[in-house]
């Protein structure tokens, strides 16, 4: 009976322990951004709370396909088999069939642009030797090692797991080695979009068409992280590297972002450049169709409910259908991201160009 009750005491206090930790961080913002050469913290709120990271994961899980693509190990076009536990994970997802398989390459595109579950286990099981506990724990001695002190993963996707935790200091610290350590493969964070079996895959990060100098990272969402985001920027020759974690939408976390990033190439005496309008349109596809802001939308789906786990990484939803989002010309539905603000005209995507570097494919 002693035990069982000390059993039960201790399952109460962990359980209170992570009721207290989400209070403590809930609706509140952690935020830091970072000159990406010097590692000088030129901004920062609450930056040492450890928090979820949601799909800000996936740069772990990059880093180490980055660290293996050089050491040789692996190859870009080697075959990354699909398990029957990476198709059981849970969206975003690429919808890959266990038995099947997508080449490294594709797979580290599908992390960047639609950030799937799906691939990211399956190459965290590649590179874990089969075992993508053992690639959560090879992510957590390699995060130690790059200074990372209060961070631990659990899994290669970011999907919740209570024990799995970081800092936005982490993982600035990680979004600069990116950056610093593996030049040749830092392009792949600015690609607009892929093709996949057929399927155009977009990049969902939208830091890239609305922050000048943007050109690559992360976006990240549970509803028990909030809205996450990591962004490099580069003006001047001057590159930050920006994390806001906890945001209760996306336009606030994409606010925020910017209005932080802004700061930070102020301090560094980089002059100020004009936020572009950023023109959007939303349609939802069946028999309703209208247009409206990106935030309205958003913020209605979210209090709806209807969101996925990945909602952050996955089209929007509402009542069942998919939300699409697409430029506009006229002067309609749009949406200032900013003071200082100038006219934009509205531009297609263009087509993910094959970067070739000195890396052989063997």
């Amino acid at each position: 009976m002693k035990w069982i009750a000390l059993l039960a005491s201790v399952t109460f206090g962990t359980a209170a322990t992570h009721r207290t930790a989400h209070a403590q961080y809930a609706g509140q913002l952690s935020s830091i951004v970072m000159d990406a050469k010097t590692g000088a913290v030129l901004s920062q709120s609450s930056p040492d709370l450890r928090r979820y990271p949601a799909s800000l994961t996936k740069l772990m899980t990059l880093y180490m396909a980055f660290s293996a693509l050089r050491a040789g190990t692996i190859s870009l076009d080697q075959a990354v088999p699909v398990s029957i536990h990476a198709t059981t994970m849970e969206p975003s997802k690429l919808g890959v069939v266990p038995g099947t398989h997508l080449t490294v390459e594709q797979a580290i595109l599908a992390l960047v642009t639609k950030s799937a579950n799906d691939a990211a286990c399956a190459l965290g099981e590649l590179l874990g030797g089969g075992s993508e506990p053992q690639f959560a724990a090879m992510m957590t001695q390699q995060a130690h090692a790059l200074g990372m002190s209060s961070t631990t993963f659990r899994n290669a996707s970011g999907l919740p797991d209570p024990d799995q935790m970081t800092t936005a200091r982490d993982l600035a610290v990680l979004a600069r080695h990116l950056v610093n350590d593996f030049p040749e493969d830092y392009h792949y964070f600015s690609t607009t979009y892929f093709r996949f079996h057929g399927r155009m895959i977009p990049n969902h990060n939208p830091m890239l068409k609305a922050y000048v100098g943007a050109d690559g990272m992360k976006t990240g969402y549970t509803q028990e992280a909030g809205r996450n985001l990591v962004t490099s920027a580069i003006r001047n020759n001057v590159r930050l590297v920006g994390v806001v974690m906890g945001a209760s939408s996306n336009p606030q976390r994409t606010l925020v972002m910017a209005d932080q990033l802004d700061r930070g190439f102020d301090a560094e005496g980089v002059a100020p450049v004009e936020r572009p309008l950023v023109l959007a349109r939303n349609t939802v596809s069946g028999r309703h169709h209208h247009a409206g802001r990106v935030i309205m939308l958003a913020a209605a789906s979210a209090r709806r409910g209807h969101a996925p786990v990945e909602v952050a990484e996955a089209p929007l939803t509402r009542h069942g259908h998919h939300v699409r989002a697409t430029p506009v010309v006229g002067g309609h539905h749009v949406r200032l991201i900013g003071a200082k603000v100038h006219p934009a005209t509205a531009s297609t995507s263009s087509k993910h160009a094959t970067h070739h570097n000195t890396r052989r494919r063997t």
